[in-house]
């Protein structure tokens, strides 16, 4: 049994929270990119990156707030989530990530994690 440690990012985005919303729970919007090809078919995300397939269960959403899923070939503890978070204050935004990786390969999700959301700011236009 894989022993995976959670972690959490943190993430400024220059975004409205339903914006941003779109981008994080629809195909459509996760295909620019969190992936090279997305697809939802009976409440499961099929993720392509280099024609890999992985498939995902959205496990929870709240609109404007935040998404679950759970990879399908990981064990049903584990799970990435992504959450949008505004301040009350300043009204900024920000996405928090939460996900699950071994003690060596924190490093390398963490950095797959921040090449993604460069991606997103890119397609925000953060």
């Amino acid at each position: 049994m894989s022993d995976k440690k959670k972690f959490n990012l943190e993430y400024e985005i220059k975004s409205s929270p339903r914006i941003l919303y779109s981008f994080i729970s629809e195909a459509n919007g996760l295909n620019q990119w969190f992936a090279d090809k997305v697809v939802y078919r009976d409440q499961t995300f099929t993720f392509t990156w280099d024609d890999e397939e992985q498939k995902a269960k959205l496990l929870a959403a709240k609109e404007n707030k935040f998404v679950r899923f759970r990879w399908l070939d990981d064990e049903p503890q584990y799970y990435f989530e992504m959450e949008i978070v505004q301040d009350e204050l300043t009204n900024d935004v920000a996405l928090n990530i939460t996900d699950f990786a071994t003690e060596d390969t924190i490093a390398e999700r963490k950095l797959i994690w921040d090449n993604q959301i460069d991606y997103l700011f890119g397609v925000i236009g953060a």
